[in-house]
């Protein structure tokens, strides 16, 4: 494989996601990563989590998950509350709101993807994700000294 051939086979995956982003927000006025936050939410303990679980869940940084749950909290989906022990410490909830968002989003599952998982043996499952790993590794080496 060459490098272009590389490159080509990396931006249809980010054309592809771009697409479903976008249909994402057109139809529901959340972005992905907001998206996922609520997902994250609703599946934890009493519905909340910190900005730090958040955080490591998105794998982004610490920043763009304070602009994420800004938007979320603007939007009425969550909420900040106050750790009991410390008022210092804030945990983000999923509201009635946020809840009823996801409950009317049937189709964020993408059945044609989540239909091609379910039909992947675990091994082939492991496999796709090793290969992703593998991609993330790749793309995220620095380039040897002195080639910049």
């Amino acid at each position: 494989m060459t490098y272009a051939e590389f490159l080509v086979m990396i931006r249809r995956i980010s054309r592809s996601v771009n697409l479903e982003s976008k249909r994402i927000e057109r139809d529901h006025g959340i972005s992905i990563p907001q998206l996922l936050t609520l997902h994250y939410l609703h599946q934890q303990p009493d519905f909340r989590a910190s900005h730090k679980q958040i955080k490591d869940f998105l794998q982004l940084n610490a920043s763009t998950v304070t602009g994420i749950i800004s938007r979320l909290i603007r939007k009425g989906f969550v909420a900040k509350l106050p750790k009991s022990t410390d008022r210092r410490v804030s945990s983000i909830t999923i509201t009635q709101e946020g809840a009823k968002l996801l409950d009317k989003m049937p189709d964020l599952d993408n059945r044609h993807i989540s239909e091609k998982l379910d039909n992947q043996t675990s091994e082939e499952q492991q496999d796709l994700e090793a290969a992703f790993h593998r991609i993330i590794s790749f793309l995220n080496q620095p380039p040897p000294s002195g080639t910049e």
